[in-house]
């Protein structure tokens, strides 16, 4: 939908879509994530805007640190000062008739240092706070319409299109801005989560996880999906949007290396790929083939999620879901490590 028609959005007008952007504070590994409050990879993080987005993440479950941060580096790329062509303003670009009735004073201050009673979109902590605040308005108006469908998916669409577009179309309007800006932020979420499980897992790994997760629900299309999403199967999967379990391993692999590492398209290709590992040794984020009709043949793989469990696509008529590494009883394993 052209921002035009957005109505309480904050668009650009254009989706942004992913743009890696690495902030360098020196010191440690660059590939080792500092961990913040709201399980923030800090360390993506320009560092005077951490405590802000720890901050607004706690306004609402759903919007975490990593989703707020993910929409900021979309609408502004982290600029305080911009200013879109169709008069958003800020560093979450907020429309100006939005601003006027969401926006909140959480970080002006007057010469004595008290607060300013002013809520300005150009300073970040009063639009960070401003963004957190609409986007858990917009989550429970979402939520009243009780239509189908993730959440996270509904809430950002809402963002962009606008709440009533959820509740006309029962779902995400079929706009390609809109479709576009969802699976943008989705995928730029992963780079500011960090691991916060005590399973051990790397930031890698973590990604790995959470780029998997945010399709849990996505139906199961046998030779459907890739790494641009869920896709058209087909022999069994035909008519099925989807993915079936060695591509949605691929698409998670991709987006968690940044797009560094694109695996086969096969379960049986992608245990051959990546570092061996002891099945007794398994970290989050791993991905676990399993023989289960032969030695030898991995015709199945998922990624280890910790405490025993996995999230994977499991067979036509299921879902994307988390299981128990149990069920796949005494089958045959090949642990493959990434990142």
């Amino acid at each position: 939908m052209s921002a035009g028609k957005k109505g309480a959005m904050l668009g650009v007008g254009v989706v942004v879509l992913p743009v890696i952007l690495l902030f360098s504070y020196g010191g440690d590994d660059e590939n080792t994530p500092r961990i913040g409050a709201a399980g923030l990879d800090v360390k993506q993080i320009p560092a005077e805007y951490a405590t802000w987005i720890e901050k607004a993440a706690k306004t609402c479950p759903l919007i975490t640190g990593p989703v707020i941060a993910a929409q900021i580096e979309a609408e502004s790329g982290w600029n305080p000062k911009a200013k879109s062509p169709v008069g958003a303003e800020g560093i979450a670009q907020f429309m100006p008739g939005t601003w006027k009735t969401w926006g909140v004073d959480a970080d002006g201050k007057d010469a004595s240092g008290k607060p300013d009673g002013v809520a300005d979109p150009y300073t970040a902590g009063d639009g960070i706070m401003t963004q957190a605040r609409y986007d858990c308005w917009l989550a429970k108006k979402v939520k009243s319409y009780k239509v189908g469908g993730d959440p996270l998916r509904l809430t950002l669409a809402a963002y962009n299109a606008g709440p009533d577009k959820i509740r006309e179309y029962g779902g995400i309007p079929p706009y390609a801005e809109t479709q576009a800006y969802v699976k943008s932020i989705l995928s730029l979420t992963s780079k500011y989560t960090a691991a916060t499980d005590d399973g051990g897992a790397s930031g890698f790994g973590g990604r790995v996880i959470a780029e998997a997760m945010k399709w849990k629900g996505t139906p199961y299309s046998w030779g459907g999906g890739s790494i641009e999403g869920p896709g058209n199967g087909f022999g069994k999967g035909e008519g099925v949007k989807g993915f079936d379990c060695s591509s949605l391993v691929q698409y998670a692999i991709y987006h968690a290396s940044h797009g560094k590492t694109l695996l086969p398209r096969t379960s049986q290709a992608q245990v051959r790929e990546g570092k061996h590992i002891d099945p007794s040794e398994m970290k989050p984020g791993d991905v676990v083939g399993f023989a289960l009709n032969g030695a030898g043949n991995y015709d199945h793989i998922a990624i280890y999620m910790g405490g025993g469990q996995v999230v994977h696509a499991p067979k036509p008529g299921q879902e994307v879901k988390v299981a128990s590494i149990s069920e796949f009883g005494s089958a045959p394993k090949e642990v493959r490590r990434f990142g």
